[in-house]
């Protein structure tokens, strides 16, 4: 992003030579050097953006094993191997008692790699299916119960943040469904405080391309662990938009970040929700500035 130049400037220079065990084994070629730059540039720029760190804190990183968790947790580790993290980081994977999971790969492979971390058991695949029929869709209630259970670590680790490996692609599909099916304009943002009040959700890897995710964990080789129960459901919501999405950026390359800079370029002024803008009190004859995108303080 153009406006990130500065930041890309700094992490060119900053830090130490040595990075974090979690690169381990990372290639040598300049395109997977010029890939990670890219990943700690584009996590860092939203991690100033949306103002996520308070010093001190200490984050809950949620590995499940995929691609963007994977990624997430190293650039995350690398940043704070570079002195420009100043949080508190813990690697937290929830096993929830899928046939076939398997159990041993994240405890080796974080202890491999020095990562602290946490492993819980809770078995919500036995709830899942006990309640939904076969052949439908058990994303929904899933993630309902992984969240309460993270909420429930975070809380008894002391940790101030649930931080979570969703992408910009990851932003743009959940606005999409909310368009298409549930009748509103609304995402996943880059951090959101929980109905508590006390811990945050936060999504560093919001400017990421999924692309990127995928190339980085592939070219580190990560144990890739496929989600079994809910990501693989063929004819999800989600699985229509991807595919939606996958022909608009075949058709004009470079779409999706178009798409996404809209949602952080929005006027209220120009949408039609009187929540948001006060169009019962814009007249002719007032001040120009009375009339640009000033809120509706009204209560409903």
């Amino acid at each position: 992003m153009n406006e990130h130049a500065e930041i890309a400037e700094r992490d060119d220079n900053d830090g130490p030579e040595e990075i974090h065990a979690l690169f381990r084994g990372a290639p040598s070629t300049t395109a997977f050097r010029k890939l990670r730059k890219r990943l700690v540039r584009e996590t860092r720029a939203a991690i100033e953006d949306f103002g996520m760190i308070r010093p001190g804190d200490r984050w809950l990183v949620c590995l499940s094993g995929g691609k963007d968790s994977y990624t997430l947790l190293a650039i995350l580790h690398e940043l704070k191997w570079r002195g420009l993290l100043p949080v508190d980081l813990l690697a937290c994977n929830l096993d929830q008692g899928q046939p076939g999971f398997p159990a041993t790969v994240l405890p080796e492979f974080l202890t491999d790699r020095e990562v602290t971390h946490r492993i819980e058991y809770q078995d919500t695949y036995s709830i899942v299916t006990d309640k939904i029929a076969p052949g439908g869709t058990m994303c929904s209630l899933c993630s309902r119960l992984r969240r309460g259970n993270l909420y429930r670590i975070a809380r008894e680790e002391g940790c101030s943040a649930v931080v979570l490996g969703h992408h910009r692609d990851d932003i743009l599909e959940t606005f999409f469904m909310n368009l298409f099916h549930g009748g509103r304009l609304a995402t996943m943002p880059p951090k959101l405080l929980n109905e508590e009040g006390d811990l945050l959700v936060l999504r560093p890897l919001a400017y990421v391309a999924e692309a990127d995710c995928e190339k980085f964990a592939r070219d580190m080789n990560y144990p890739i662990i496929p989600c079994d129960l809910c990501g693989s459901q063929e004819g999800l919501q989600r699985a229509q938009v991807k595919r939606l999405l996958d022909e608009w950026e075949a058709r004009a390359p470079g779409r999706r970040q178009v798409m996404f800079r809209a949602l952080m370029n929005t006027r209220p002024s120009h949408l039609v929700d009187p929540k948001l803008f006060d169009f019962a009190g814009l007249w002719p004859g007032l001040a120009r500035d009375a009339a640009e995108d000033v809120p509706n303080l009204r209560e409903h």
